[in-house]
């Protein structure tokens, strides 16, 4: 049985890997920002990984540390930048300062995001591909990427990276779905048209949260996956696409509006994920695509 500790467990994420976690053999425990943990939740206690004390009541005798804790934000981190640093940043090394300290030999799995690249049209992005942070969230992830190499480089605290583009999907609770798909579930649940920005030509690599965890969940138990950043492969759909796939469901209409300002400098291009790095690890089934996963509602 495999050992781990949860940190941001109430998130979206979070939550799913935990339950997944626990259908799988894993011996987790959960730790949150908040008193309670999400209902369904085992094993939960109430953590700040801004607080370095806290990290001194954490079992350091466990194989994996998930650290899916964090603020996300598009336009928000700027006028937050101190608090977005201060939990995706500084929070980060307060654990790698507890690791070395308590001597534990944990592998961190880290979530990354699709903003760390430089999107391009008609282009599948590989691991390697140039980068460009137009937010502080981005900067966050893609500074975070570059201390787990280096506290690995200098102390030897493994790590694996896990880029995800846009998942959706609920196998749990009232929430239908996160991001993209859960702003197009919202209008359209409520009889509203949808609204996209542009012409909806913008595409990207939609994933289902389940898949997600699967996927996690197999490559962290190879033991070439230390030490990696991976691309989590999905649905290549435009933004149109998928807004018609949900306006089809529910019978609503699409409306398109003119970009606002600040969103326009903050968009990118395609981000579509090349996952043959990870395909080539192991062989992540998809069990979901989003036609499919709409026609159970």
């Amino acid at each position: 049985m495999k050992t781990s500790l949860l940190i941001g467990s109430n998130g979206y994420l979070g939550r799913h890997l935990s339950v997944f976690l626990d259908h799988n053999n894993f011996k987790n425990q959960n730790f949150d920002i908040h008193p309670a943990g999400f209902e369904g939740l085992n094993n939960y206690r109430q953590f700040d990984i801004t607080d370095k004390i806290s990290f001194q009541n954490l079992d350091a005798n466990v194989d994996f540390i998930f650290l899916f804790a964090g603020l996300t934000g598009t336009a928000d981190g700027f006028d937050k930048y101190q608090d977005f640093v201060k939990v995706n940043e500084i929070g980060l090394l307060n654990l790698f300062d507890w690791m070395r300290s308590s001597g534990c030999k944990a592998r961190i799995i880290f979530p990354s995001t699709r903003l760390v690249y430089k999107g391009r049209k008609n282009y599948a992005l590989k691991e390697d591909d140039a980068k460009e942070t137009k937010t502080i969230y981005a900067l966050n992830k893609l500074a975070a990427e570059n201390l787990l190499w280096m506290y690995q480089n200098a102390f030897g605290v493994n790590y694996t990276v896990f880029r995800i583009c846009v998942p959706y999907g609920n196998l749990f609770g009232n929430t239908y779905s996160y991001g993209t798909i859960g702003f197009f579930l919202d209008k359209a649940t409520k009889n509203q048209d949808i609204v996209l920005f542009g012409d909806g030509s913008i595409r990207r690599s939609f994933t289902h949260v389940a898949d997600i965890c699967n996927t996690i969940y197999y490559a962290i138990l190879h033991e070439d996956s230390e030490n990696q950043i991976y691309n989590i492969g999905g649905e290549n759909l435009s933004l149109l696409a998928a807004a018609t796939l949900v306006a089809d469901k529910f019978g609503v209409g699409i409306n398109f509006m003119p970009w606002p300002e600040m969103a326009l400098k903050l968009e990118s291009d395609d981000t579509v994920f090349d996952d043959s790095k990870l395909r080539s690890l192991i062989n992540p089934s998809r069990k979901f695509d989003l036609q499919n996963w709409l026609a159970s509602f």
